[in-house]
């Protein structure tokens, strides 16, 4: 399986952008409130925009993307069952490139998955 570190991605990508945040708070505000409203519960519900968020970013292959997503599904309850139903529309639709992809999104639902007790 994959050894790339997608929690320490987040970290990494929210620690570089702390000082955009800074200099540039209004359009970054902006983004957050974007993306606030475009995810929250509506007619389509949060775990079904986030699925669609990861199959987006599985397609454009963004790294920070699979990780930020796979964690808000994992926070949203999603199953792997689900998880992996959307991953084969990703592969049916992007072919290969979106196979390697869809693997970085599995090893990632593995690492960031709570300890079990």
């Amino acid at each position: 399986m994959s050894t790339f570190d997608h929690a320490g991605l987040i970290k990494d990508i929210n620690a570089n952008l702390a000082p955009l945040r800074q200099a540039q708070p209004e359009a970054m505000s902006g983004f957050a409130k974007l993306a606030q409203a475009s995810m929250a519960e509506g007619a389509i519900s949060a775990k079904h925009k986030e699925l669609i968020a990861l199959a987006i970013g599985i397609s454009q292959r963004c790294s920070g993307c699979i990780g930020f997503h796979v964690k808000a599904l994992i926070k949203l309850g999603c199953t792997r069952a689900e998880l992996e139903e959307m991953l084969t529309v990703c592969v049916y639709m992007g072919g290969g490139p979106a196979l390697m992809y869809a693997s970085e999104a599995l090893a990632a639902w593995e690492k960031m998955q709570p300890a079990q007790a």
